[in-house]
């Protein structure tokens, strides 16, 4: 599907985008008039993101040169980070956390590295708005930390719910928000200034967790 640039469109990279959360923002960019490239480590999955409207890029993030390579090919206006390591299995989430922690920390770093070489200036990328035990939280704070430090926008999003999350026709504890609207408001933070969004049913302060 080509995707007709004009006035006030960009040029999107958006990392993890075959996942919960990116498989619903790509179609919102390309509607909204955004050219897209949808990165996924998963070649099995590049034809979903083509049809969505996204170029699909197959690319592993802690591979940096390839990802450089990547990021810089395409030349993107913005990068926008939804890049997890989570098990479709909500029970196997603990067995996966450490994974989900150096995506975290290396994927991040990586990612900015990639931006920053290609001379992209805005970086949107996904945080939680929860506590996270010991070494979950010192994850999300490194996360933050880099973001902000990069000038960009970390969302904070609540628990996702709705078809296809970990929570399909059940509300999880707040701070929670369903997977729809969080792609939609991610579109709405694309001009956001560098800081820290609340992405949640509720909208508590943005300094909340």
């Amino acid at each position: 599907m080509a995707t007709r640039e004009g006035a006030g469109s960009k040029r999107i990279f958006v990392a993890g985008a075959s996942g919960v959360i990116g498989s619903r923002l790509v179609p919102l960019l390309v509607k909204a008039g955004h050219a897209v490239a949808g990165m996924t480590r998963s070649s099995a999955k590049a034809q979903a993101l083509r049809a969505l409207g996204a170029t699909p890029i197959v690319c592993d993030v802690y591979d940096l040169a390839a990802l450089q390579a990547a990021v810089a090919g395409y030349g993107p206006d913005t990068v926008v980070h939804q890049l997890t390591d989570l098990p479709d299995d909500a029970g196997l989430v603990p067995v996966h956390a450490e994974a989900n922690n150096h995506i975290r920390r290396e994927g991040t770093a990586n990612l900015i590295a990639a931006a920053r070489a290609a001379g992209t200036r805005h970086l949107l990328a996904q945080s939680v708005a929860w506590q996270l035990p010991s070494a979950g939280a010192a994850a999300v704070e490194e996360l933050e930390r880099a973001v902000l430090a990069a000038g960009g926008v970390v969302l904070r999003y609540g628990r996702f719910y709705g078809p296809g999350t970990y929570h399909d026709g059940s509300l999880p504890p707040p701070p929670r928000i369903h997977v729809e609207e969080a792609a939609r408001r991610t579109v709405a933070a694309l001009d956001a200034l560098s800081g820290v969004l609340v992405v949640t049913d509720d909208r508590p302060p943005a300094g909340a967790r």
